[in-house]
């Protein structure tokens, strides 16, 4: 396992590590190469390579906080899409391990670069919200095949769009191992210095209704779960009810009618159920939408970022044009230190280099100011779309909410109306 200690939660497990230096520098080479020919050509990567994430495998080991965990690690294969003559051999394909984790990396990595394209999802990280028959275990052999096929999915679609496919990054991320430490520091490098307040808040606002909605999805599973057992228990009465009525002479008619209305109500549930999935999905719409409201504060940090950088671009030019005209350098270069050496420079050509800073120092400005009015119409224009959005979340949410306790209280009258038509069958007896 080639990882750097203090990162081996997020690192993946790379396959083929018994290859020579030479070979694998070769590789590298080939694969940049590759890349490179596809850009020119401007072509989906999907159309010169084949890419399969061909299996899983569950692996045991030692996390950042040196404690031992289960994972599983995903295997990706990719090879060049060329056809193969008959009773040829294909290619033999490169292959690499990665985890869940790096993949979420990845698509953090697209979303920041590309914020005006839909990135397409991933499978989701965990068994979630899951109710009867379907087990809730990440380590589940069902569950982690569904996500391998998901993952797969995500690769081959992010392969087949005509601008992410053209990823430098996305490209190595097949093919390359230790290309998650630059995932790592492309995600992080778009934290600003001086972020808005209130986008941080609706941030963190997001990441709590996130686990709020989360949170009460789990819980509305766990009670389908046990609600659908009772209800399916019910059967048993009317299985029992209906043997005792066959030995019976006046109480007959009575018990038969009786089990047939709790086998109504065993059955009754699945109706119920899949009518609660509706209002389950309504939940859920809300729980992506944080992810949706996520992105909006991701695209005002990168513009944040932007003007800042822009901000300080300018003002080193401005330092650069101020000891260029004094003679004074505030701080160590190479460039003062060769003016010591070599002697200082003719006035014609300090005249020259001032001129070129004066217009790129006029560009500069330029550019703060179109950055900053930028920023300014984002803010404007994100903070409508988000007043209207909290409208609509507080109106839909509340309606789903009351919505369900209704059915809740409907379900409710009809349990009781089964055990008042089952009284009435044992009056009668």
């Amino acid at each position: 396992m080639m990882a750097d200690s203090a990162s081996t939660e997020e690192v993946a497990v790379i396959g083929n590590t018994d290859i020579t230096s030479a070979e694998s520098e070769n590789n590298i080479i080939n694969t940049v190469v590759l890349f490179v020919f596809m850009v020119e050509r401007g072509t989906a990567l999907l159309r010169k390579m084949e890419i399969n994430v061909a299996e899983a495998e569950k692996r045991t080991g030692k996390n950042t906080v040196n404690m031992q965990e289960t994972y599983t690690v995903y295997l990706i294969e990719t090879r060049p899409a060329e056809s193969v003559p008959e009773g040829g051999t294909p290619a033999t394909p490169d292959t690499l391990w990665r985890r869940y984790s790096e993949f979420e990396l990845l698509r953090m990595y697209l979303l920041v670069t590309y914020p005006y394209i839909i990135v397409p999802p991933l499978p989701e990280k965990r068994a979630e919200f899951v109710w009867h028959k379907l087990s809730a275990d990440n380590l589940d052999p069902d569950f982690v095949e569904r996500r391998r096929v998901g993952l797969e999915n995500f690769l081959l679609r992010v392969a087949s769009h005509p601008v992410l496919s053209n990823d430098k990054i996305f490209f190595l991320f097949l093919t390359e191992v230790s290309v998650d430490s630059r995932l790592k520091s492309l995600s992080a490098m778009f934290r600003v210095k001086n972020p808005d307040k209130r986008f941080t808040a609706l941030k963190q606002y997001s990441d709590e209704l996130n686990t709020v909605i989360s949170q009460l999805l789990r819980v509305r599973a766990r009670v389908a779960d046990r609600l659908y057992g009772v209800y399916k228990v019910h059967g048993n009465y009317g299985r029992v009810f209906s043997e005792w009525s066959a030995i019976e002479k006046e109480m007959g008619d009575g018990l038969q009618s009786a089990g047939h209305h709790m086998d109504t109500y065993a059955a009754s549930i699945d109706d119920i159920l899949e009518e609660e999935e509706h209002y389950a999905d309504q939940l859920k719409e809300y729980l992506f939408y944080t992810d949706a409201v996520r992105s909006v504060c991701r695209k005002h940090e990168l513009i944040q970022y932007e003007l800042e950088m822009a901000v300080q671009d300018l003002a080193h030019k401005k330092q650069q044009k101020e000891e260029l005209a004094t003679g004074t350098v505030r701080v160590f270069s190479l460039k003062g230190m060769t003016s010591k050496l070599f002697g200082q420079e003719s006035q014609e050509q300090r005249e020259s280099r001032l001129a070129a800073l004066d217009q790129s120092i006029q560009e500069g400005e330029e550019t703060v100011m179109e950055k900053n009015t930028e920023c300014k119409e984002f803010v404007r224009t994100a903070w409508e779309d988000i007043e209207r959005f909290k409208e609509q979340k507080d109106k839909d949410l509340r309606e789903a909410l009351i919505s369900y306790a209704i059915m809740q209280i409907s379900m409710c009258k009809k349990g009781i109306q089964v055990w008042s038509n089952a009284k009435e069958c044992f009056n009668k007896m």
